[in-house]
């Protein structure tokens, strides 16, 4: 009864998908279904409406619409052309400079706003332009521009790191933060480096000189947008306020630096909140929704299943990781980030468990593997605002695109057998 009724959530989850429901109501849908058949009407629907309620009482989750409304008062608060000027200095004079200009503004104001779309809208919408009047093809600065947006989801504050910890037991959020800088890091390297080989062939040109005094001008200038970082990051490692106080910490800050720009209105408040609301009532749907699946998932058997399934093929950790990347890159094609870390944590979890993985490391793995999707057709959403942007087709920028997706995997591959990419820095600071 519970393989077939495992069976049927799955068929009902990937029906309501293919036509077309939302993701949340198509969790929430097939996983309350499934609970009418395991047990009587009024069990099912009182463990389901519990589940969604319990599902979101946790104090770690407050986090995440406080990140959101910090980084949406930060994309309207003129942090973006500020940072692009540190960029042009931290990227310095090489073939295609606007180019990695680009991929440093992205890691920059990804990291700030914690949104791979805000920093494609936000820094592409300034450099897309440059670019053309510098002579680069629209494609290619589009495509440097997609394949850079997501390194801030890895480079902290991150609320995908929030949403990984609470569905993965409570792994620290202060690991998962301080973990996701070199791989991160390393993503924007690799995007750099496909970029300077592809300039160079092209000969695009270089950026003029900047004379040493500008340089300290634009770096003065950064420094009240990256102590934002500072303050919140530092806090959280200091043990002076968790993860959750430091969200809020930030929206302070933010919104005080941003009325100290003068590029925020007071009246630009209500829709800002409005916005929040809407951005964290998805994230919370998806939660409250993912609840509801996990205990389904549990009384089904579903996760053991698979956990057997793929230990009776083979026992060894590198070929169980390299199928799990491959599944949840395929997962990401079509499955935005959250709702697959919501879904996928709790299956691929026990697994990684049972040949002793950090789950800091796994963690790290599957957030960058999934941000891949980010930027894959068909339903990337950096894709589609890149794209937009930079004012071309997605057909025309999926080819140039692929040297980078290239690169991206082999950051991938390197942190997935390389734990210490991932936990030297947390073990350097005793977290």
């Amino acid at each position: 009864m519970t393989l077939s009724a495992g069976l049927l959530l799955l068929f009902l989850f990937f029906l309501l998908l293919l036509i077309g429901v939302p993701i949340a109501i198509s969790i929430a849908g097939a996983s309350i279904l499934t609970m009418l058949i395991l047990f009587p009407f009024d069990v099912a629907v009182f463990t389901s409406a519990q589940k969604l309620v319990s599902g979101l009482d946790s104090f770690s989750l407050l986090a995440i619409p406080f990140f959101i409304l910090s980084g949406i008062i930060m994309n309207n608060g003129g942090i973006a052309i500020r940072l692009i000027n540190l960029a042009k200095i931290i990227s310095g004079r090489m073939p295609g400079s606007l180019a990695h200009t680009n991929v440093v503004g992205n890691a920059l104001f990804g990291s700030i706003s914690g949104s791979a779309v805000a920093a494609a809208a936000a820094i592409g919408g300034v450099m897309s332009p440059l670019q053309e009047k510098e002579g680069y093809d629209r494609t290619y600065s589009t495509a440097v521009n997609v394949a850079s947006a997501p390194t801030g989801l890895l480079i902290p504050p991150s609320g995908l790191l929030i949403v990984y910890s609470l569905v993965s037991g409570g792994t620290s959020v202060a690991a998962l933060f301080i973990a996701g800088y070199l791989p991160g890091i390393l993503w924007a390297i690799a995007t750099m480096i496909v970029a300077y080989v592809i300039a160079k062939k092209k000969n695009y040109p270089v950026s003029a000189k900047i004379s040493f005094s500008e340089k300290i001008k634009v770096f003065l200038d950064a420094i009240p947008s990256l102590l934002l970082i500072v303050i919140v990051i530092g806090g959280i490692i200091a043990g002076i306020f968790t993860a959750t106080e430091g969200s809020a910490i930030a929206v302070i800050y933010s919104f005080i630096l941003s009325l100290c720009y003068r590029s925020l209105k007071l009246k630009d408040i209500p829709r800002i909140l409005v916005e929040t609301v809407e951005m964290t009532a998805i994230i919370m749907l998806l939660v409250a929704a993912s609840s509801i699946l996990s205990i389904v998932m549990s009384f089904t058997g579903i996760p053991e299943a698979i956990t057997s399934g793929i230990l009776s093929l083979t026992d060894n950790p590198i070929v169980i990781l390299l199928l799990m990347n491959i599944i949840l890159l395929f997962i990401g094609t079509f499955m935005d980030i959250t709702p697959a870390v919501l879904i996928f944590t709790p299956i691929f979890f026990p697994i990684v468990s049972s040949f002793g993985m950090d789950p800091v490391h796994f963690g790290i793995m599957m957030c960058l593997n999934l941000c891949i999707g980010s930027i894959t057709p068909p339903v990337g959403s950096a894709l589609f605002v890149g794209a937009s942007v930079g004012k071309v087709k997605i057909e025309q920028v999926t080819k140039p695109l692929l040297p980078f997706y290239g690169a991206i995997i082999v950051v991938l591959l390197a942190v997935t057998y390389i734990p210490e990419i991932s936990l030297f820095l947390p073990n350097l600071l005793d977290l």
